[in-house]
């Protein structure tokens, strides 16, 4: 233990150190001295404020506010913003509730309102792909429209009415148009989920198709005869008098069965 207090003795009094203890005690003085007397005769001349809340009011109002609360209102950037209509206020610098100088200026980040969807290249896709690409860029499929095409194979999209790179409002429609092959006897599938049995018989018929197996399974949600799924499937390309399997839903109390209408 006396060999440890003689160790720290020799470096407290040691010449060489002895300017380095200097300056951290006097930097350390300084800086109590700023802390304590110097910033809050700073702050406090000419009294001191409240930052309010100004995010979510219009530009115009938050200025109004400031200025009757003796602060000094600045537009800072204007950001897209998808929470915020145009001209409303998204950030505040400094933000709400700090204590600061009277006069001290707020920086306003002013709301350019929704960003807008960027339109993706639709071509060569397939109606699926389309729809995912359409959702991720937050726009929505529009109407499907089938043309004859050579130049493209049966299912792929041929065109869009809003060309790729367009911004369009968020949830807007694009619709396009979707090769159904060379030969003119191609039919797509239509959707027969929801439909009535007899519905979908007169579905099948005027698109040239023909009815295939019907396979019957219980289900209680919904109402008997009803459609539940269908092979193939809906916008698949098949050839005219293509038959189409139908699973109808049946009543509890009823066999399922299966039978093949002609």
């Amino acid at each position: 233990m006396k060999e440890i207090t003689k160790i720290i003795s020799q470096i407290f009094f040691s010449k060489t150190l002895r300017p380095v203890f200097w300056f951290v005690g006097f930097s350390i003085a300084i800086i109590f001295v700023v802390d304590t007397f110097v910033m809050p005769y700073y702050v406090n001349k000419g009294g001191t404020l409240i930052v309010p809340n100004v995010v979510g009011m219009k530009e115009e109002a938050a200025k109004k506010l400031l200025d009757s609360l003796h602060f000094e209102s600045r537009r800072g950037e204007i950001r897209q913003d998808n929470t915020y209509p145009v001209g409303y206020v998204i950030l505040q610098n400094p933000s709400s509730e700090q204590i600061v100088k009277n006069g001290r200026r707020v920086y306003l980040t002013i709301s350019g309102g929704e960003q807008d969807a960027i339109v993706p290249s639709l071509r060569g896709r397939s109606i699926r792909d389309a729809k995912f690409a359409l959702d991720r860029a937050g726009l929505r499929q529009g109407a499907i429209q089938y043309q004859v095409s050579a130049e493209l194979p049966e299912g792929t999209i041929i065109t869009q009415d809003i060309p790729a790179g367009n911004k369009m409002k968020h949830n807007s429609f694009i619709s396009f148009i979707v090769s159904a092959g060379e030969s003119i006897d191609s039919i797509f599938v239509p959707s027969l989920i929801g439909k009535t049995y007899t519905e979908a018989i007169k579905m099948l018929k005027d698109k040239g198709l023909r009815t295939g197996n019907i396979t019957y399974q219980l289900n209680e949600e919904l109402v008997p005869n009803t459609v539940i799924d269908q092979l193939p499937r809906e916008n698949e390309i098949v050839t005219t008098q293509k038959e189409v399997d139908l699973f109808i839903s049946q009543t509890p109390d009823k066999a399922t069965t299966k039978k093949k209408e002609k």
